[in-house]
């Protein structure tokens, strides 16, 4: 598994000079590859659905850090999407991006790319893993969106879908490292047997509430619920291959994914599958309602996208057997019918030159093709049989029929008012895309088969799954069969199938596709946004920016001003505010402290503590470069009593180097240090800032020291191969052999920062007298001028 995701990185690599070379052989080797990857999972199903196949690299194993993936039926799923549909985009994008596309080779390298990470993280099986992929997809999608930057509206979608998701990301790795601290390990199959027997969460009930909360956060931003959605439709800028393929088909349901795996976890926790089935309602009525709006046919699929996350964010919440069936099917569903829609207004949109509903007219009759191919992908959209959608949608229904009580009906309505919007914006698109709407009908260019034929192949496919929904429900049930039985205990005999007889659930479908087309017919949707009155995340959004922006502004306004001792009370003032009252209340002192360990240090530290306190009542600049000197002299030979010469060393350089330069720049500075007349009222804030700080830097050192009571899991391995190194000091082992070359970037950074200050001094020489007349050194009053000048 890690050969199949690194072989997408190293075509990536390739692949912008194979475009420059052949721009549809480009695409078409990416097709290649990502259909060797879908054929090689297929071929490792059996073994998926069983138990499972795990492939770990151990990268840090003495502290327990792997690359650590796993193919089993939910990776299964989201691999017939990733690589399976990425691979008929990639053939669509060979036909879209024209011969003179300066974006085709950046797409074509950046779409493999973006296959690669979404595989990798569909295949994670510990959670730092699944998080380096994460914030990997984050960053190809900016990419993809922002295009070349040259446009504004790209930039500004790609920077809004950064911002959100990235957010996201980072409250979700605080969670991330809470809840691994919690469980002892990132394993997720551990995590989730430590979940369910209970001591995850025994004691600590706080801290797991914040950890989950923090990880639906990453969520809910990455899968585009409410109130995140809004960077979902303004991605639609991205050209629409990038859309089907990021915004249909995958790393938008990188969120359902986390839910889906963590799900089995940690469903039967409030705090879980409240926020995710609530959140998910409301944005599945919310992104339906929205789409019911639309004018641009690729913002209403964008909304219908956002309605339909919500979706499998309920059933993937939910945390039932049934629930969960109904989930794998709609996410193959939803893939395999919104890809193809996609591909459908971009080839519209090539053929017409538009893809405003209100100027389309009569483009069913010139390309039958084309509209039956739409009608085809909408009828699963909508949940008609015998497409895939129907049978997950009637199963989701069941699901909560079965589950009953006051949470599966209130679950039940909505879904249901859901799919009644789902069915309403189907109609509108179709009408809109290909209904007579006029006199002039639009012009309409004959479609290419390397447009068309793609799309015909995810909506035949999601047919075909339809009709045989029982090799569907192998595939789900390797994953819902953990879930426990909510409700009537037909549950846990009920299977995806294309018919199950006369029930409620198929009349609940029957009620969603009439109410919808009725709501399309009667609900006067030709015109409006659908925008709640006062309601706008949009808004929210923006006025967050824009007040991040104007605080940063006050804030750099006030502290950067230019003045020393105003950037060093900020760091000692930050220091003292947050881990001062964490180390006042959670620390504490070793229980047997020495005040010294060797007589030496006496002496030496005496000195030290001398010459800090006269450098506070210097007056010369030239005294208290000296004394800084003196405490930082002091401080290596510290060091060198407590047995560390190379840190000595160092330090000794270090205070050397910066003797010089302080020599001649004091050249260039007058010689008495000026004494403002707020002198004193300032004195007395900064001096105790400063011992506040150093207070606590002294006993955070004393506290974290004694803190440790073992030496480090690396260092065993120091220990053993420090004789083969031929030291008897372990540090200088390590500095010479282990990490050598870290010690050689260390000594090239002295070493221009030599050369960086030797120039300074040349190119700056000091100032001469040039026929009697003073040559002004640039200080401000002729007091400092004439000190300088001598």
């Amino acid at each position: 598994m890690l050969a199949v995701v690194a072989a997408h990185f190293v075509l990536a690599l390739c692949l912008p000079a194979l475009a420059r070379y052949n721009r549809r052989l480009a695409f078409g080797a990416g097709a290649a590859l990502l259909t060797a990857t879908l054929v090689w999972a297929m071929s490792q199903a059996p073994a998926a659905l069983d138990t499972g196949v795990t492939d770990v690299l151990a990268w840090a194993p003495d502290l327990g850090l792997s690359l650590s993936l796993r193919l089993d039926a939910l990776a299964l799923a989201m691999i017939v999407l990733v690589s399976g549909v990425g691979a008929l985009i990639m053939v669509y994008a060979a036909w879209y991006f024209g011969p003179r596309s300066t974006d085709a080779a950046r797409s074509a390298a950046l779409l493999v790319t973006f296959a690669g990470v979404m595989l990798g993280l569909v295949l994670a099986d510990d959670l730092l893993t699944l998080y380096v992929f994460w914030e990997l997809t984050s960053l190809t999608s900016f990419l993809l969106v922002g295009q070349g930057g040259q446009y504004r509206e790209n930039r500004r979608a790609a920077v809004q879908a950064l911002l959100v998701t990235v957010f996201g990301g980072l409250a979700m790795l605080l969670g991330i490292v809470l809840l691994g601290e919690l469980a002892g390990t990132y394993s997720i199959p551990a995590i989730t047997a430590a979940a369910n027997d209970g001591t995850l969460a025994a004691g600590r009930p706080v801290a797991l509430t914040i950890a989950l909360v923090l990880i639906l956060l990453g969520a809910l931003t990455k899968s585009a619920q409410v109130p995140f959605h809004p960077w979902l439709p303004y991605a639609m800028a991205a050209p629409t291959p990038i859309s089907a393929y990021l915004h249909a088909a995958s790393m938008v349901k990188a969120g359902v994914v986390l839910v889906a795996r963590l799900g089995p976890a940690f469903s039967a926790y409030a705090v879980w599958w409240g926020p995710v089935v609530v959140l998910g309602l409301v944005t599945m009525l919310l992104g339906g309602w929205r789409a019911l709006r639309q004018t641009d046919l690729k913002r209403l699929l964008a909304f219908g996208t956002v309605s339909q996350l919500g979706f499998l964010m309920v059933l993937f919440g939910a945390g039932s057997r049934v629930a969960a069936l109904a989930g794998i099917a709609m996410l193959l569903a939803h893939g395999l019918f919104k890809a193809p829609l996609f591909m459908v207004v971009g080839a519209i949109d090539k053929a017409c030159g538009t893809r405003d509903l209100r100027e389309l007219c009569g483009l069913g009759r010139r390309r039958r093709g084309l509209a039956v191919l739409a009608t085809l992908a909408a009828m699963s959209m909508a949940g008609l049989p015998p497409m895939l959608g129907f049978v997950g949608k009637e199963a989701a229904y069941e699901a909560f029929l079965l589950e009953g009580g006051v949470r599966g009906a209130l679950i039940l309505t909505g879904l249901v008012a859901g799919s009644l919007l789902t069915a309403a914006y189907t109609a509108r698109f179709l009408w809109g895309a290909f209904s007579t709407k006029g006199t002039q009908p639009t012009g309409g260019d004959p479609v290419p088969l390397g447009l068309s034929g793609p799309a015909w192949l995810c909506a035949l496919t999601g047919l075909g799954a339809g009709i045989a929904a029982p090799l569907v429900n192998t595939l789900a049930e390797s994953y819902a069969g953990p879930l426990p039985v909510l409700g009537d205990p037909y549950a846990a005999q009920y299977t995806l199938a294309l018919w199950h007889g006369v029930g409620l659930a198929l009349l609940l479908s029957a009620v969603a596709v009439v109410g919808g087309l009725l709501l399309f017919r009667y609900g006067g949707t030709a015109t409006g946004h659908g925008k709640v009155p006062g309601l706008s995340a949009q808004r929210g959004y923006e006025a967050v920016v824009t007040g991040l922006e104007r605080t940063a502004i006050v804030v750099t306004g006030r502290l950067q001003i230019g003045s020393l001792p105003v950037y060093l009370a900020c760091i000692l003032v930050v220091l003292i505010v947050l881990p001062g009252p964490v180390l006042a209340v959670a620390g504490s002192l070793p229980a047997q402290q020495s005040l010294y360990h060797s007589f030496m240090q006496v002496p030496v530290g005496l000195m030290v503590c001398v010459a800090a306190i006269a450098l506070c009542r210097a007056r010369r600049r030239f005294t208290a470069v000296l004394l800084v000197g003196a405490v930082g002299y002091g401080i290596g030979g510290l060091f060198i009593i407590d047995g560390a010469p190379d840190l000595a060393l160092a330090q000794f350089l270090v205070e050397t180097l910066t003797l010089v330069v302080f020599v001649f720049v004091l050249r260039r500075l007058p010689a008495h240090f000026a004494e403002p007349d707020s002198e004193r009222r300032v004195r007395t804030p900064k001096a105790l800032v400063a011992a506040i700080g150093g207070v606590l830097v002294a006993t955070m050192a004393v506290v974290l020291s004694g803190a440790r009571v073992l030496p480090p899991a690396t260092t065993d391995g120091f220990v053993a191969n420090a004789p083969e190194a031929g030291a008897t000091n372990l540090i200088s082992a390590i500095l010479v052999d282990f990490r050598a070359l870290d010690t050689i970037g260390e000594i090239t950074v002295l070493l221009i920062c030599a050369a960086g200050t030797a120039s300074l001094v040349l190119a700056t020489r000091y100032d001469k007298r040039k026929g009697g007349a003073t040559v002004t050194s640039g200080a401000d009053s002729a007091e400092r001028e004439q000190e300088v000048a001598g």
